[in-house]
């Protein structure tokens, strides 16, 4: 069976995006599946969080869009057992420019994966904060997109924004890509805006917002600077155990629906 592919997503940085990719994929990996991220941001946090440091990285994500070379050729494997990841080079920081030269330049991500007789169970796509020929490429690649929003006064108009821009990538380019969910992270109980910005989204967006909530934890922005998913580096903090609720949540819903509960 082939690899479920979901883009994680945002236009806007500073939404945990990175974080949500790296602990997501390490949380599966702890419950036994095969994961492989795909580090598509030029500034390569996702690498360095999952403990790849720059010296380690000959080739990447630009070689398997450019050079044509296999998943197998670029993969690394981590601390994490069952997680890999192809890590983003130097040469990734110039790859926007390169591609608008390209013919199928949105289908590169795509053909890398065509030619992958992939043994992984899911490829988790970190997307760079624009929506530009990476991002596009993503999306034209992914099965789904999963939108990590942080808990702020502007997020529903980030939000709109991004379900337009896949409603024209769908139309377009890839008329199978569907919304994943809705993770919201830096929540606050303490703060009543969270909770605003919380009713809010799932109001606009029923059914698409996950019931987890990734808190404002101290001990997720400090992991990344140890090159350490926060389940390696404190597995008992509140962002640990978010991100494990998380993805048993995330199993849960790749579940069909038996015949007698679609028939209710």
């Amino acid at each position: 069976m082939p690899a479920k592919i979901i883009a994680v997503a945002n236009q806007k940085g500073g939404v945990g995006k990175t974080t949500t990719t790296v602990n997501l994929a390490t949380a599966l990996a702890a419950i036994y599946k095969k994961v492989l991220v795909i580090d598509l941001d030029p500034q390569g946090n996702a690498s360095t969080g999952l403990g790849i440091p720059s010296a380690n990285r000959s080739r990447g994500v630009y070689e398997l869009i450019f050079d044509e070379l296999s998943i197998a050729d670029v993969a690394i494997k981590t601390d994490v057992p069952g997680l890999e990841v192809v890590p983003a080079t130097m040469d990734l920081s110039g790859a926007e420019i390169e591609l608008v030269a390209i013919d199928d330049r949105e289908f590169r991500l795509k053909s890398a994966f065509r030619r992958a007789a992939t043994k992984y169970d899911y490829i988790l796509i970190d997307c760079p904060p624009s929506l530009g020929l990476l991002t596009l490429n993503a999306l034209v690649a992914a099965d789904t997109v999963l939108v990590p929003l942080q808990c702020e006064f502007y997020a529903l108009e980030g939000l709109s924004h991004l379900s337009r821009t896949i409603e024209r990538v769908r139309r377009a380019l890839n008329p199978e890509l569907k919304i994943e969910g809705v993770v919201l992270t830096m929540y606050d109980k303490r703060n009543s805006l969270s909770s605003m910005v919380s009713a809010d989204v799932r109001a606009h967006f029923p059914g698409q917002v996950y019931d987890t909530m990734i808190p404002r934890n101290v001990r997720v922005s400090e992991a990344p600077s140890h090159g350490k998913p926060v389940m390696i580096y404190d597995f008992r903090c509140p962002g640990s155990t978010a991100y494990i609720q998380l993805a048993k949540e995330f199993l849960a819903r790749q579940k069909p629906v038996p015949p007698a509960q679609e028939a209710a």
